[in-house]
């Protein structure tokens, strides 16, 4: 099985960001250089990640950026659909609800938990929001392919827990903690507060260059 680094995942998901911007603009055709100028990467990095997955474009002529995007689509998985369910519908989940982008992605959020007895049974932006003491079952019987967990951190565990005696093989946490999961798991842990201290340690030590 080859090896793939987050940071090349993450630049993939650039350069189709990229691609998309320069389809909408009319572009046929485009050149490592220019997608590599576009996200401040060097042509040399821009090839080695894409030589990963096989062999694109033409020498001397470029990509066709209609094909190179479909091309990264399919490596990114997002030329399907998948069934999302996200549990606690607080201020966090309640905007990512209202996230168009995921439903353009074919990422669709068909399950809504809660433990807050007031919103349960409740239609939360088109989905009602179930009890998260249902939330085991109600993810086998929907086939639920992955979880957002934007509950408190003192449960974040729990629910995670809950998700993996589930079959559940992909957790995005949003929960301000650290959870553990089997190695078989793939999880992504997103802290909005380390985001904003990278920003602040930026602005605050200019003398430093930080590296992507």
């Amino acid at each position: 099985m080859r090896k793939v680094s987050d940071s090349t995942i993450r630049r993939l998901s650039m350069y189709y960001r990229s691609l998309s911007e320069f389809e909408s603009k009319g572009r046929k055709t485009i050149s490592s250089k220019d997608l590599a100028k576009t996200e401040r990467l060097t042509p040399a990095q821009v090839r080695k990640d894409l030589s990963i997955f096989g062999s694109f474009g033409t020498r001397g002529l470029g990509y066709q950026v209609e094909e190179l995007k479909k091309k990264i689509a399919d490596i990114l998985g997002l030329g399907r659909s998948w069934s999302v369910a996200l549990v606690g519908v607080g201020n966090v989940g309640s905007a990512l609800v209202s996230y168009k982008e995921f439903q353009k992605q074919g990422f669709n959020i068909k399950l809504l938990f809660d433990n807050d007895q007031r919103k349960i049974g409740r239609n939360h932006k088109g989905i009602v929001v179930l009890d998260v003491r249902n939330l085991t079952e109600q993810l086998k019987e929907n086939n639920i392919e992955m979880v957002i967990i934007a509950v408190p951190a003192p449960v974040a565990q729990e629910v995670a827990d809950m998700v993996v005696s589930a079959g559940v093989k992909s957790i995005l946490n949003f929960a301000p903690t650290q959870i553990k999961v089997p190695k078989d798991v793939v999880l992504r842990f997103v802290n909005m507060a380390m985001e904003l201290e990278h920003l602040s340690f930026c602005l605050a030590n200019k003398d430093f260059m930080v590296r992507s």
